[in-house]
């Protein structure tokens, strides 16, 4: 998997808004699969218009900061390719990191946010929403097993 800089750096080579979206299909498909008991409801992401699955581990870290790896699937290719940048966002990094982190410029620099539908946008924003409130969870020793409600 590619790391976010890796990302950046590909899509600044990419004049074509096909080739991004090439590009960002093949991220998800070389995403790890996601086995089919992780499928669950529990996993399901609210908020997008495809069918979204997030599974949440979290991780010894330092001290009461742990450590949260993410693992994803999409019934939609290009939306697998967004969970993948989701991925390389957040994966392997720290709770209270993730819980500050706001993707929305990341999403801004690789030009995307003019050119995805409305549903792809707030899908990728409920992603975030879902990772970020997993990371809040596990600051509290809350398991991430038990996602709260989207808004």
């Amino acid at each position: 998997m590619p790391t976010v800089d890796d990302i950046i750096a590909n899509f600044e080579i990419l004049d074509d808004l096909d080739d991004r979206y090439r590009y960002l299909i093949e991220l998800g498909r070389d995403l790890t699969p996601l086995p089919p008991e992780a499928h669950a409801e529990a996993n399901r992401v609210r908020g997008c218009a495809s069918q979204v699955w997030l599974e949440t581990k979290v991780a010894g870290g330092q001290g009461d900061d742990p450590l949260l790896h993410f693992r994803g699937d999409s019934d939609a290719h290009l939306v697998k390719g967004l969970i993948a940048l989701a991925l390389a966002l957040y994966d392997g990094r720290p709770a209270s990191e993730i819980a500050t982190t706001d993707a929305t410029p990341l999403f801004g620099r690789l030009g995307l946010g003019g050119h995805l539908t409305r549903q792809r946008s707030n899908g990728f924003a409920a992603m975030v929403d879902r990772i970020r409130a997993d990371a809040r969870r596990a600051l509290a020793g809350d398991p991430p097993e038990a996602p709260a409600a989207l808004h």
